[in-house]
């Protein structure tokens, strides 16, 4: 997709729906946050978003999806992905000077919202606008999909998912994530993000979470962010479509694809949480 400042506007509205993990997956990875964040970081954010709940993130997470339908937000929706122009599944890159230009990408957003939030000379509606989109980006960036050119990300791949025809980046949105949790509600995310904590915290993901935040750095927002939008575009070649598109449109994708690709989506669900967690940490601890 190419990108060029002065149509964005126009680009931003003939572009398919790319909702990242689905309204499920973005609470999910917003309540695994919020397990994880600082006392101060929670008071902080809390007093941004004028929310006092345990939802204070999860409540938030979407906003930058319904932000981007609005004519004042459409010249964001390219912030949502990367179009990696690589060759899955023979090979998966992500080059920002390749892959992202003209109207940026989700690299480059990560970078500049982050510097909006750490930004006090801008006002409290600015910064909490800006603490919005790094929520939900956060979240965005560990969607394989939103880190590959091919197709649209899987938007114009047609499958079948439970008997009904959908889109192949439909199914990783939202099809999988709500099979895995069972369901699409922000109670559902929070039960599901309860498990992926004590994952975290105890179990599978226990030795591998220092590795998840191991060199991030909010100086160089941009090289960590590439870093992440990276390692979900690997997950094309090796988890999305291992051997080629064919053989996905010819299968119902609720079935052995979905067992094949569930360790992966919650893999970066998990990731993703404990990334924003201590993201978040980082840049109120700058202030």
């Amino acid at each position: 997709m190419a990108r060029i400042l002065p149509l964005i506007t126009l680009l931003a509205a003939s572009l398919p729906a790319v909702h990242a993990w689905g309204a499920m997956g973005h609470y999910a990875v917003a309540y695994v946050a919020t397990n994880f964040v600082s006392t101060t970081t929670k008071s902080y954010m809390q007093t941004l978003l004028a929310d006092t709940t345990t939802d204070y993130l999860a409540s938030v997470a979407t906003w930058a999806d319904s932000y981007r339908s609005t004519s004042a937000g459409a010249f964001s929706a390219p912030f949502h992905y990367i179009d990696a122009l690589d060759s899955p599944p023979s090979s998966c890159s992500v080059s920002l000077s390749r892959d992202c230009n003209g109207g940026g990408c989700v690299v480059s957003a990560i970078a500049n919202y982050t510097s909006r939030l750490q930004n006090t000379a801008l006002s409290a509606s600015e910064r909490q606008i800006a603490a919005k989109m790094v929520i939900h980006f956060l979240g965005d960036v560990g969607q394989p999909l939103h880190c590959e050119n091919l197709d649209e990300g899987g938007n114009t791949v047609d499958v079948t998912y439970n008997k009904s025809s959908t889109n192949l980046h439909a199914v990783w949105d939202t099809k999988i994530p709500e099979h895995i949790s069972g369901g699409s509600s922000k109670s559902v995310a929070k039960t599901w993000a309860a498990n992926l904590t004590a994952e975290i915290n105890s179990g599978s993901y226990h030795s591998l979470a220092s590795g998840w935040v191991s060199g991030m750095s909010i100086t160089n927002a941009q090289a960590s962010a590439l870093t992440w939008a990276s390692e979900s575009n690997a997950e094309v070649c090796t988890v999305v479509m291992p051997n080629g598109l064919s053989p996905l449109e010819t299968q119902d994708l609720s079935g052995a694809y979905t067992t094949s690709a569930t360790p992966t989506v919650r893999l970066q669900i998990a990731k993703q949480g404990y990334r924003l967690a201590k993201w978040l940490d980082a840049i109120v601890a700058s202030l």
